[in-house]
């Protein structure tokens, strides 16, 4: 069996998980979340505890076990605890501006980049005299403020040279010499 979907899921005081189906609903402090499961894939809760098997041991099928179950997981996190994702943006003359679901970036070029932000998303920026630029994106939902982050990252990717661009805060960016002039 799935290591990843074999384990089950204690549900946390506070959340409450319906299982209707297909469909697994998490509800919880920060908000409601649904997630609908494949054919091959089933849930089931007793004495809340969430444990989720599978039809077949067809390889596409053991897949899908581990899969619906790390999704319906960070769901349960999500509703309870919530993701933040940090962004730095590193660069002489780089800013970053969250005006409520709007992010002003300057990233060198010569326009400002204007995002809107899904609703779901609380952004905000904050900047302090001699450091870079942060970028703070919090919601509910992992996969979308993934999703989030990773547009604003594309924006101004970090070059390896002088490590220039948009990255999470603590990412280590593999840096490059360089020409050295020749003898």
């Amino acid at each position: 069996m799935s290591r990843i979907g074999k384990s089950p899921i204690t549900i946390p005081s506070g959340v409450e998980v319906k299982v209707d189906g297909n469909v697994v609903t998490v509800k919880g402090t920060k908000g409601e979340l649904t997630q609908e499961l494949h054919s091959s894939v089933s849930a089931s809760i007793e004495d809340g505890v969430l444990t989720f098997t599978r039809e077949s041991d067809a390889p596409e099928n053991r897949a899908k076990h581990g899969l619906y179950r790390a999704l319906v997981n960070n769901m349960i996190l999500g509703v309870s605890e919530g993701y933040k994702l940090q962004l730095e943006v590193v660069g002489v003359g780089y800013r970053a501006s969250a005006n409520g679901q709007t992010l002003e970036l300057s990233l060198g070029y010569s326009h400002p980049f204007v995002m809107e932000i899904a609703k779901e998303v609380k952004v905000s920026a904050e900047s302090a005299k001699g450091k870079a630029p942060v970028v703070t994106l919090e919601s509910m939902d992992k996969q979308l403020v993934g999703q989030v982050a990773a547009k604003i990252r594309s924006l101004r990717k970090p070059e390896p040279y002088k490590g220039k661009g948009v990255r999470f805060l603590g990412e280590e960016i593999r840096r490059k010499a360089g020409k050295t002039a020749a003898k």
